[in-house]
């Protein structure tokens, strides 16, 4: 995750956790903060309430519990899953909504913070996910095979960023960024200097400080950041969905910019599944890239953006 969080607070930065992780917004006009936190709490509550594995509540486990195939589902949800279903056809499936039920298999069944500990002595085996051509939108109707546990947390917190900078800069007519972890997103005209942007995972990691100009996003994914153990084995929270596994550890974190957060998501997400492949993929796509391996060697591709100045 980009730890954003890590920088101090001001009268123009307002933060909050949230998923397991920090929400930040920062706007360029102090007196617009209240509001812009009022916006965005809206925004991630509303997906919150149609998108959440963790709540008994929320429309994907209402769907999951259907024995229909096609469910009429809110704005919301069908916003949400027809952007999964346009990332997991840009990344040639290897970001797929439908590995719900491979990661409660893998333990990742309630929010990562009551994992700590848990050590069930069920073995861990290879499955196949139904895949994301099995699910298909249509207006607000949702048809997917019966029982099927949508995982949407890949794309649903990038998208959360996107609308919710948006929503902030288009209301209040500021500037305005939001951070939901590794998840950023900025829109409306940028403070003097434009956005520095702290790119981390862990204390200790290799980071750095770039600046993103106007309506640019960045996009941190990490094998190190939502882990927990098993029968015995570390796992993580990305999935190969050909496997039903956690992607081999070949990179730490990679992250990403591009014109929306959604968009620097899905490569982020999927060059950690493509391991070894995803430094020749990006390079041939020509996005902004920066991977960690393993070990902690930096590599950077595609313009990547330079150091900013402080």
């Amino acid at each position: 995750m980009t730890l954003l969080e890590l920088l101090p607070t001001g009268a123009t930065v307002a933060q909050w956790s949230v998923w397991s992780t920090i929400a930040r917004v920062v706007v360029t006009d102090p007196a617009a903060l209240p509001a812009a936190r009022d916006l965005v709490e809206a925004q991630i509550e509303a997906v919150d309430a149609a998108a959440s594995r963790f709540r008994p509540d929320s429309e994907v486990q209402r769907l999951a519990g259907s024995t229909a195939r096609s469910t009429q589902v809110s704005p919301v949800l069908a916003e949400l899953i027809t952007t999964a279903l346009a990332v997991a056809a840009r990344t040639d499936g290897d970001v797929d909504p439908t590995v719900g039920a491979a990661l409660v298999g893998l333990g990742y069944d309630r929010d990562v913070r009551e994992l700590s500990g848990q050590s069930p002595p069920a073995p861990i085996s290879a499955r196949r996910t139904p895949g994301w051509r099995a699910v298909s939108v249509r207006g607000l109707t949702v048809t997917m095979p019966p029982g099927m546990l949508l995982d949407l947390g890949a794309t649903a917190k990038a998208w959360t960023a996107d609308s919710s900078a948006s929503v902030v800069a288009d209301r209040l007519g500021v500037g305005a960024l939001v951070s939901l972890g590794g998840d950023i997103a900025t829109a409306g005209p940028p403070p003097p200097g434009g956005w520095h942007v702290l790119v981390r995972d862990q204390p200790g990691d290799p980071c750095c400080t770039v600046g993103l100009p106007a309506g640019v996003a960045l996009a941190t994914s990490s094998t190190v950041s939502r882990r927990w153990r098993r029968a015995g084995q570390m796992l993580h929270h990305v999935v190969d969905p050909r496997t039903c596994l956690p992607a081999p550890d070949q990179w730490r974190t990679v992250s990403v910019t591009a014109d929306s957060c959604v968009a620097a998501n899905a490569l982020s997400t999927a060059a950690i599944v493509r391991g070894a492949a995803a430094l020749p993929w990006l390079r041939h796509l020509g996005a902004p890239a920066r991977l960690v391996t393993s070990r902690g060697r930096v590599l950077t591709v595609g313009g990547w953006p330079a150091e900013a100045s402080r």
